[in-house]
This record gives structure tokens, sequence and C-alpha cells, in this order.
């Protein structure tokens, strides 16, 4: 599985942002879809995932419900995250990902910079 994220940047606090990611490949042995994000000194966090069910199962990291929406478009292979009410904290790079019963995957990452 191939993966290709664009977006991110610097915004302020309180603004949005959208991240986009094409995947290609064997996409059909992709389980779920997500958004990780890595920030100095911390571990990396799945912040959040959508599901290859019949339902699109969603699932959000506490720290981001309610600002962060994602989405995936199977027609056209993509999956994004739209950020609203950015946070200081959500300062971090962002990774899409996909998870197979094998491994999981992940792109390249975009920073995300949010000032105060």
């Amino acid at each position: 599985v191939q993966l290709q994220a664009s977006g991110g940047g610097l915004v302020q606090a309180g603004g949005s942002l959208g991240l986009s990611c094409a995947f290609s490949g064997s996409v059909i042995s992709i389980i779920h879809m997500g958004w990780y994000r890595l920030a100095p000194g911390k571990e990396r966090e799945l912040v959040a995932r959508i599901n290859s069910d019949s339902i699109n199962s969603m699932y959000y990291a506490d720290p981001v419900k309610g600002r962060f929406t994602i989405s995936r478009d199977d027609d056209k292979n993509t999956v994004s995250l739209q950020m609203n009410s950015l946070k200081p904290e959500d300062t971090a790079v962002y990774y899409c990902g996909a998870r197979t019963r094998l491994r999981l995957y992940l792109g390249q990452g975009t920073q995300v910079t949010v000032s105060s």
C-alpha cells in the first residue's frame, strides 16, 4: 500500500486546516485508514480512524473529538482529515496510515503548526 499525504501548514489557534491522503496498491486488504501524529517529545498517537466496514465506523482520540472529522472517498481512494478549532497542542507531524492484517503502512508526514 502506498500513501501520499498533502495539506498541513501553519495556522493560528482557532483556525482550520485540511489534510488529504491518496492511497494505492493493495487497497482491498486495508482494514482501516487513519491519521496519526508525532509531536516532539511524545509518542506517535492515533488521531482518527475510519474502518473499512459497511458503515465506515470511526474512532477519534479524546483530544480531538468534536474538532476533527475523518472521511474517505473509496471512488477516489482518498482519506481526509478536517481539523477545526485547532490548538497549539495539535502541532505535530501528521501521517496517514493504512492497516492491513499484516502491518501498518504510513505515508510521509506533513507538518501542522498551530501558533498561539
